[in-house]
């Protein structure tokens, strides 16, 4: 029909490479000058071509192009996108998940060497300890592994730990444990909230004293993600003060005397959070990231880093909530008909897409941000997961609404979903927080 919108199909891969998006950000955007200068830039470029050709009046009889902006991904990362949604099509179905989550660690290690094969476990490394590519890279797997709801430590350790081992650890420190990361060798996790089930720095009172010429652990620390299948721990502590003065970071290899690990009963079966206990336990000098006291400004950017990480999983998660319930309701019929062509379905569904399109749109400006470092990377990582926190949860109720009472029973992966949407909702502070931070920069 004339003038029809043109039909979306949500399950192919290879649409975010044609489609353009508010915050498709990694190549054209990171170079993008800013402000007055910025503009004065952007003119004169426009005068010499997109070739640094002569300006137009001079170049009669050539086709010029208007000035666009490319937000896609590359090439190679969208290539990154497709042999990651086929690898975990294959190697991590829904009954592979299933599977695992009956599993004491919900952890599989054939599973992780393949993806260390892949290089996934290299991605947002430096070069120099072993790694390849980029944050933007990891985004990408990062976003199948949520819509896979991939098990195991792969957030944990390159969403958390390894971007608080490039912000805070030493040069042994990162040669040592960023390497065995990256070649699959070792997995890590943060070890950051305690019973205040507070994200900022007054939430941190586990102590660390000077003890024998090293230091002494004392205190809990409360849902640490996948710290039983971890080979290193990324421990906040308090050395002295309060609130942002004070906070040290140290490194726990292993499950040295004094340290005892809990699994904790929670709503998400797919990823294992425990508390983790520190009694008198005794680490070496070196065990200390950085210099004493003065870790907040790293571990808050190594915050922001996992919170872009944690947005792009959820976005991952909310799109295949999504494209299951659009084939639902192509398929599901009801009075002789469609259950999708009934307007409480259909806008349900249109709903859900707009969420997911704007969280997406707010997750990769927030990862760009993040990785270049860019003025608003705080702003931005707590908008997008202020935005995302309720867009998930919301995308995976309506997706259980719109398959009706099968989408309540334990046999559909529909709860499954929902369950993470819940667990990552608060993972690095639910939407109120990181509203409040948000606030906090307009100086309200």
């Amino acid at each position: 029909m004339a003038g029809a919108a043109s039909r979306l199909d949500l399950n192919d891969p290879t649409r975010d490479a044609a489609c353009t998006r508010g915050a498709r950000i990694p190549s054209a955007i990171r170079c993008r000058p800013r402000g007055r200068a910025g503009r004065r830039a952007q003119r004169a470029a426009g005068a010499r071509g997109a070739q640094g050709a002569a300006p137009a009046r001079l170049t009669a009889g050539l086709t010029l192009r208007k000035p666009t902006m490319d937000f896609a991904f590359s090439e190679e990362q969208e290539m990154l996108r497709r042999s990651a949604r086929d690898f975990l099509a294959k190697e991590c179905p829904p009954k592979v998940v299933r599977k695992l989550m009956e599993g004491s660690d919900a952890y599989d290690p054939a599973l992780w060497s393949k993806i260390a094969g892949l290089g996934w476990t290299a991605l947002g490394i430096p070069e120099q300890y072993g790694g390849v590519g980029s944050f933007l890279d990891l985004i990408v797997v990062l976003e199948e592994a949520g819509r896979a709801l991939m098990p195991g430590p792969f957030f944990a350790t390159m969403g958390l730990a390894v971007p608080a081992l490039i912000e805070a650890g030493t040069e042994a420190h990162k040669k040592t444990v960023l390497s065995a990361i990256a070649s699959g060798d070792a997995r890590a996790t943060l070890a950051f909230t305690e019973p205040s089930a507070r994200w900022d720095a007054s939430g941190v009172a586990l102590t660390a004293a000077p003890a024998g010429g090293g230091w002494k652990l004392d205190g809990v620390k409360l849902f640490v993600p996948d710290a039983g299948s971890a080979d290193y721990m990324v421990v906040a502590a308090r050395t002295r003060g309060e609130g942002e003065d004070g906070i040290s970071l140290f490194l726990v290899e292993g499950k040295p005397k004094g340290t005892s690990v809990h699994q904790l009963q929670t709503l998400d079966m797919t990823r294992r959070w425990s508390e983790v206990r520190f009694e008198g336990v005794e680490l070496s000098a070196d065990s200390l990231m950085g210099p004493p006291h003065k870790a907040w400004p790293a571990l808050k950017r190594a915050l922001e880093w996992g919170t872009a990480a944690l947005c792009s999983e959820m976005i991952g998660g909310a799109q295949k909530v999504l494209e299951t319930s659009t084939d639902y309701a192509k398929t599901r019929h009801q009075f002789g008909k469609p259950i999708g062509i009934y307007q409480a379905v259909s806008h349900k569904l249109a709903d859900m897409l707009v969420l997911s399109e704007s969280g997406r749109s707010a997750t990769y400006y927030a990862a760009w941000a993040v990785d270049a470092d860019a003025p608003d990377r705080s702003l931005a990582s707590s908008m997008a997961k202020a935005y995302v926190s309720d867009a998930y949860r919301k995308v995976a109720g309506d997706g259980i609404q719109v398959h009706g009472g099968i989408g309540f029973t334990w046999e559909h992966d529909m709860h499954l979903y929902f369950k993470r949407a819940k667990a990552s909702e608060v993972t690095l502070g639910d939407a109120t927080y990181h509203r409040e931070l948000v606030a906090q920069a307009l100086d309200l």
